[in-house]
């Protein structure tokens, strides 16, 4: 396979990380955690959850798209495939490290999706790690 194809492989599963990032706020019953807390709390948790949402689409686009520009090797398109490295890289540290996700991993499913995201990540942290590198 070539490092195209592992640029839009990755693409795709950027894509899929929101169907995650679209079942947090059920999962974690948003509403009712953030019930209390006031309005400008509120809307600040939804509209970085919307910004976080646009940015993994648009990663995920990009890459699926302009896989061929992303590996130019152009200084552009280095500092674009390292900021995807490391965006998804913070995000792998996250899950393995800080976030406690355990008590809301409840059924099979959602540990599944839990473990899927972390094999996700770490591809993802891969492969454009080696795509700026290269």
């Amino acid at each position: 396979m070539n490092m195209e194809t592992l640029v839009r492989i990755g693409g795709v599963l950027q894509l899929g990380v929101l169907t995650a990032a679209g079942l947090v706020p059920t999962v974690l019953d948003w509403r009712r955690q953030l019930a209390s807390a006031d309005r400008l709390v509120r809307q600040l948790m939804w509209v970085y959850a919307g910004y976080v949402v646009l940015m993994i689409a648009s990663l995920g686009l990009l890459s699926l798209l302009q896989a061929d520009a992303l590996l130019s090797g152009t200084p552009l398109a280095r500092i674009v495939t390292g900021f995807i490295a490391l965006f998804w890289s913070i995000r792998l540290v996250l899950q393995l490290f800080v976030f406690d996700s355990e008590q809301y991993l409840t059924n099979r499913f959602l540990r599944l999706g839990h473990h899927g995201l972390t094999v996700t990540f770490t591809y993802l942290s891969i492969v454009f790690t080696w795509a700026t590198l290269a």
